[in-house]
């Protein structure tokens, strides 16, 4: 049964139909909850201009400059990893834990080289999430629908973000509690038309298996309009902004997911997993998950998730 989706919106918990809960984070702290980390002593701005300016110094430049030398499979012919993105994500590392002394950084790039960096995300230090350029396929065929993505949390909770397409100038960033923005305009997920079909981006079939095909499939359905993902982080963009519904993901990687979560979030939106909890950033979750426009459109895609299983 689905039993929690999770939102950002201020405070209220709402009871809804058929045993879905509308909760709230985060918690009011307790003996056992963690306090939230005071941010009051970063410069967000400065984090700003730090991921401009790992796009600008190296990304940008090799933006259809790449020579095949510069592009290398990791898992697959469709999981590639160029030049730009290990560039970016040193440049980022080094850039971010000087703006935050102490933190540390789950970058996707180094997480491929060393798995255990995913450990920090379980530990007491402040984490930035990165992504140096999330849609690398895209990157890698000149397409400008890729995006920087950088997520800062602590304890699990993901505090700051940031979603960055240098290709189409858009520069998104949420706030934990403070909204979400693009471009310094303020972000309304808002809600579907009440008789138009759900538009719904999913994970994309060269990075599913037959099973997760199959649950996916469930979304067929009256009233729902499924197609592949691009870019995870633009896709959540597009549902802030009220451009895209939903979206149905198979896969929990927390530097493809952390930033966008927080967006759609701050953005009045709403999200959970098939077994009804919280997507949880460290991982060990039930897949799919959604996040969506509003609580109804996240209950209604888990419960065609759901009847797959």
């Amino acid at each position: 049964m689905i039993e929690a989706l999770q939102t950002h919106n201020a405070g209220d918990t709402t009871e809804l139909t058929d045993a879905v809960t509308l909760s709230t984070t985060p918690a009011t702290p307790t003996a056992t909850t963690p306090v939230t980390l005071d941010l009051s002593g970063l410069d967000l701005v400065a984090v700003e201009a730090a991921i401009r300016q790992a796009a600008a110094d190296e990304i940008m430049p090799r933006f259809r400059q790449l020579a095949a030398e510069d592009i290398v499979e990791k898992n697959g012919p469709h999981d590639l990893v160029t030049i730009a993105d290990r560039r970016a994500e040193e440049h980022l590392t080094a850039a971010l834990t000087a703006l935050l002394p102490g933190s540390l950084v789950v970058g996707e790039e180094a997480v491929h080289a060393d798995p255990t960096v995913l450990d920090a995300l379980h530990g007491d230090a402040p984490v930035w999430i990165v992504d140096p350029v999330d849609g690398t396929r895209q990157f890698v065929h000149g397409d400008p629908g890729f995006a920087t993505l950088v997520a800062l949390a602590h304890r699990g909770e993901t505090l700051a973000s940031w979603t960055y397409a240098p290709a189409l100038d858009q520069m998104a960033t949420a706030r934990l509690g403070a909204g979400a923005h693009l471009n310094g305009a303020p972000l309304t997920a808002g809600h579907p038309a009440p008789d138009a079909p759900l538009e719904v981006a999913t994970s994309h079939p060269d990075f599913t298996n037959d099973d997760q095909k199959r649950v996916l499939a469930t979304l067929n359905a009256p009233g729902v309009a499924p197609r592949p993902c691009g870019s995870a982080g633009l896709e959540y963009l597009h549902i802030a902004q009220g451009r895209l519904d939903a979206t149905a993901f198979s896969w929990e990687n927390s530097w493809d997911h952390a930033a966008g979560l927080l967006l759609v979030h701050e953005a009045g939106g709403a999200s959970g997993t098939v077994a009804g909890h919280p997507f949880r950033i460290e991982g060990g979750n039930a897949l799919p998950f959604t996040a969506a426009r509003d609580a109804a459109t996240a209950r209604r895609i888990l419960g065609l998730l759901a009847a797959a299983n």
